[in-house]
């Protein structure tokens, strides 16, 4: 293996271990994060809390990443980038642990909040890490395939987690999952390629103008992901309000993050030549999804054949952001991802706390359409922001 001052960055192909490991990290990461939005309705159930306060289990995961991923990644710039993220996965596997033991929802919250610590670190540092990694010509299409890890973990992370849980209960869930957790952590240090960290951002002419551009992909990440996590924190229940069974919640929500991996491949086949439309396409196929689930609610087979149409939007959203981020060169990369991470965990977390409010105010037949409403006004950004997101990569 070479040292982090030998590694030269060069194609996808080259770069395939450190990918891999990448990618098994994102995985992990997204199915801790995750995880309760299938089990709400068990956890409030045996916490003896409603499923709105249930919800926070999300918000204040997100609370966390959205505060301190900025802090973080600056104050720990000089550190090796490979301790770091096997750090993070250290952590990930004591928060999950603390969560399936916890015996009342104080400590079971402290847990969460432990995770969200790692996970305001773990993006920052991975999306940098995926970057260098590579060359510039390649960089769409290596981030899109880190991010598949993300899809994975909506197509099996959390539906097999929850369908465990159903089963067995959600602690077990939380158990195996910090089991699985503790073995990566073996997997990444063996796989992944030390590389360089810190640096300083682009300077010279037009440092402004990047910044700028860079705050506006970041704006607009963080209205969409409000959007889609207005609805998306509260699936579960959504989908039981349609007559599902318990113990089907699993396999639809398996269901909905495969459709995810279509728009995954889409953003990983486009993205390097055609990044605006890539876009525009994905972002209206969430804005309909969400509207037709609205509209179907609450029958059934409506609401699932609209959540193909969401699912499969949403799948390549995290790849075009952080793209686009990356390609200002507003900032070094890892500033960068704690930027995307931050703004998106913002909309995650505040999404659970406008779908807590929408289900106790006009109730759950709305939320889809809050949703559609916010992910639109994220679309409108992008249109007006050629600069922002550009027709060439």
């Amino acid at each position: 293996m070479r040292s982090a001052s030998a590694w030269t960055p060069g194609t996808v192909r080259d770069a395939a271990g450190g990918l891999v490991a990448l990618t098994l990290a994102t995985f992990l990461a997204v199915t801790t994060e995750m995880l309760p939005v299938g089990l709400l309705p068990a956890i409030g159930d045996d916490m003896h809390v409603s499923d709105s306060i249930a919800g926070l289990l999300v918000t204040v995961y997100a609370f966390m990443v959205a505060v301190l991923a900025v802090p973080l990644t600056l104050s720990t710039a000089r550190f090796s980038r490979k301790g770091l993220l096997v750090a993070t996965l250290v952590a990930y596997t004591v928060g999950n642990a603390v969560v399936a033991v916890a015996p009342n929802f104080a400590l079971l919250a402290a847990g969460r909040a432990f995770g969200g610590i790692a996970h305001a670190l773990f993006f920052s540092v991975s999306i940098g890490y995926a970057s260098r990694l590579v060359t510039t010509a390649f960089t769409g299409r290596a981030l899109a395939l880190v991010t598949a890890g993300a899809s994975a973990g909506f197509v099996l992370g959390v539906p097999v987690s929850t369908s465990l849980g159903t089963a067995l209960g959600w602690r077990a869930a939380f158990g195996v999952l910090a089991g699985v957790c503790a073995l990566a952590v073996v997997i990444v240090a063996v796989l992944l390629p030390p590389v360089p960290g810190g640096g300083s951002a682009h300077k010279g002419e037009g440092v402004g103008a990047r910044r700028t551009r860079l705050a506006v992909v970041s704006t607009a990440n963080a209205v969409v992901y409000l959007g889609q996590f207005t609805v998306y924190t509260f699936v579960s229940v959504l989908l039981l309000a349609t007559g599902l069974a318990p113990a089907a919640i699993g396999p639809v929500l398996l269901g909905m993050g495969a459709v995810g991996l279509v728009g995954t491949w889409f953003a990983a086949a486009t993205l390097d030549r055609r990044p605006r439309a890539t876009v525009l396409i994905l972002l209206t196929a969430v804005t309909l999804g969400l509207v037709g689930v609205g509209l179907a609610f609450p029958a059934l087979a409506g609401v699932l054949a609209a959540a193909v149409l969401w699912g499969a939007g949403f799948g390549g959203v995290a790849s075009v952001f952080q793209t686009a981020a990356i390609r200002t060169r507003g900032a070094t990369p890892e500033v960068i991802g704690a930027l995307i991470n931050s703004t998106a965990n913002i909309g995650i977390g505040a999404g659970a706390a406008v779908g807590a409010a929408v289900l106790a105010g006009p109730g759950l037949g709305w939320l889809p359409f809050a949703g559609a409403l916010l992910v639109l006004a994220g679309l409108a950004v992008v249109l007006v922001a050629r600069g922002s997101f550009p027709a060439d990569p």
